[in-house]
């Protein structure tokens, strides 16, 4: 045989493709050229054209879940190719597109609201049933097919009353995006991040508190405001008194103290409330942090900043928005409205019978009368926050904390001390409201769904009280409901009830773990020894549940920061 009559092969030419995946442009034939190809990528997953490999048993399952209805085996919700199509990813290339400008045509409908509700029902708007025979009308017309990029009628997609409904598993809902709350300077370097995930993982054992020394004085609560209830509601009024609410580091007691070296570390409970609930915060929030040359920490706030300011639904899943058509219910709004209540509450619900401590007020003038100062006492408490299995001769860290009570409550010959503070209902039906049901009809009925609702939406803040609570030793917490006299109106409000609560029973209610707390605050206390001296701002960042410690080089860019905010305010109030 010779080699003529061998079987022969050559091998074809290869042509290489320049420009990525797919056919070389000068392979396509010229009838070819002008349809568009749908590329692909390493990373696209390539199913099967038609499986007839299925197990009886996956048949088996498939009959039971469509309920033995005839149908193609093995293909259902519950039994899908875990593959996707070939190129899914790049079907919008072929999707048809306008080629003019539609944006400028509009419809300008004269019709009144009433008639509009009558057409609204009479194309099924107002029914179930009536959408149901709409949507298989349109399913009909369309051949029971979709364009690319439409969403399917019904559904959790389905809108009701013109108003979108998220759920949480909705990944398109639109993101909000928030300003931090103080304006981060260029010369501003970050020293760490710490994700809230770490920080929930923290933990500490309660230290006992031991009290250092008392100021002030306390009215003792009135009773009579335990049996307010919805029916017999109380208006709430304006009381006017004077209440310091001093930084740390201008109280004279703890300037004292720090001269006596009498601790290492000094803070108040609402900055100490806010470092221990602060995985649980959403909202931008800034603690200022001072090292001093001899070793010393000053957990300190901003005049003016969020700490002064009482939040509202701050955990709710849409809460409420800065907007120009709704004043009266936007963020800002809300939050002076509720500091507002928050005050006169206080004030409203005690006699004027009072309990003095052991020093007066160190905050007030020899000029102020009693009767002029709000009723508050100043508790100085010291914390050990130093290793248990430390050695002895190691230094010991020591806290101390300036908390504050509201009222006392006498119980024969003891006298208790108690925190009082108020939950506040605007408009249940406006955006922010979080789904809570109106006060005036179910707070008597079903106080404990109103109660569950507020703990879900206000979570943070409702910590933050009962944190509080505990660092000053309150055997009370004492919350009020307070109500819009008219869902319209934010400048009259009703007392509809109160509660109390014992502090530790109401943290452990809302899963309120306090050894997490006191990690969050050994943490940041080992953090803060270890810097050189100057000020340092610690910042939640207004979008991601991060904490960011920023080095500030001088004091001045914070004084700059709350010229800047006083000026603000002062442009808008004229």
């Amino acid at each position: 045989m010779t080699d003529s009559t061998k079987p022969q092969f050559f091998l074809p030419p290869i042509y290489d493709s320049q420009g990525g995946w797919g056919p070389a442009s000068d392979v396509i034939p010229q009838q070819f050229r002008d349809i568009p190809y749908a590329p692909y990528s390493k990373s696209d997953k390539l199913g099967r054209v038609a499986d007839w490999t299925n197990p009886e048993g996956q048949k088996q399952d498939n009959n039971q879940t469509t309920g033995n209805r005839q149908g193609r085996t093995g293909f259902n919700r519950f039994n899908r190719d875990q593959h996707q199509a070939y190129g899914a990813s790049f079907a919008s290339a072929f999707a048809y597109t306008h080629n003019e400008d539609e944006s400028s045509f509009s419809v300008v409908d004269n019709r009144s609201a009433g008639t509009k509700k009558q057409a609204l029902k009479a194309v099924g708007g107002g029914n179930v049933r009536n959408n149901r025979i709409q949507n298989n009308n349109n399913n009909k017309q369309n051949n029971g097919y979709r364009t690319v990029n439409q969403r399917p009628n019904g559904g959790r997609y389905q809108q009701q009353n013109n108003r979108r409904r998220y759920g949480y598993k909705d990944y398109d809902k639109p993101q909000r995006v928030r300003n931090a709350s103080i304006n981060i300077g260029a010369d501003w370097k970050v020293l760490d991040e710490i994700e809230f995930s770490r920080l929930s993982k923290l933990n500490f054992t309660i230290p006992t508190a031991v009290d250092v020394a008392t100021y002030g004085s306390v009215n003792v609560y009135n009773k009579a405001y335990d049996r307010v209830n919805t029916k017999n509601e109380k208006m709430l009024s304006h009381i006017d008194r004077v209440k310091y609410d001093t930084t740390t580091s201008e109280d004279p007691i703890i300037q004292k103290y720090i001269q006596e070296n009498k601790a290492t570390v000094f803070a108040t409970d609402a900055v100490l409330s806010l470092l221990m609930c602060a995985t649980r915060t959403v909202y931008p929030w800034d603690i200022v942090v001072k090292k001093t040359a001899d070793g010393k920490v000053i957990l300190d706030k901003r005049p003016g900043g969020v700490f002064d300011f009482v939040t509202v639904n701050e955990n709710s899943y849409d809460p409420p928005a800065e907007s120009e058509k709704d004043t009266i219910n936007s963020w800002s709004a809300l939050c002076n409205e509720a500091t507002y209540i928050n005050q006169n509450f206080s004030r409203q619900v005690l006699d004027k019978s009072s309990v003095k401590f052991e020093n007066p007020n160190p905050f007030a003038s020899s000029e102020e009368s009693e009767a002029e100062l709000a009723s508050c006492g100043y508790r100085y408490r010291e914390f050990d926050l130093s290793n248990p299995d430390a050695p002895e001769d190691e230094e010991k860290i020591q806290l101390i904390v300036r908390t504050e009570v509201d009222a006392a409550v006498k119980t024969g010959d003891k006298t208790n001390y108690v925190t009082i503070r108020a939950l506040n209902e605007f408009d249940p039906t406006a955006q922010g409201a979080g789904g809570a049901l109106p006060w005036k009809k179910s707070l008597d009925s079903q106080r404990g769904a109103v109660v569950a609702t507020e703990m879900r939406n206000n979570a943070a803040k409702l910590a933050r009280w009962a944190v509080q609570a505990i660092l000053a030793d309150a055997t009370q917490l004492k919350l009020g409901y307070v109500a819009r006299h008219n869902p319209k109106d934010n400048s009259r409000h009703v007392i509809l009830g109160t509660q109390a609560y014992k502090p530790r029973d109401f943290a452990t209610q809302m899963n309120l773990s306090l050894n997490n707390g006191w990690g969050i605050v050994k943490a940041v206390v080992d953090m803060c020894l270890q810097l050189p001296e100057g000020t340092y701002i610690m910042m939640k960042d207004p979008n991601r549940p991060i904490l960011r410690v920023y080095a500030v080089p001088s004091e001045e860019d914070l004084d700059d920061e709350e010229d800047f905010e006083e000026e603000e305010e002062e442009s808008e109030q004229k």
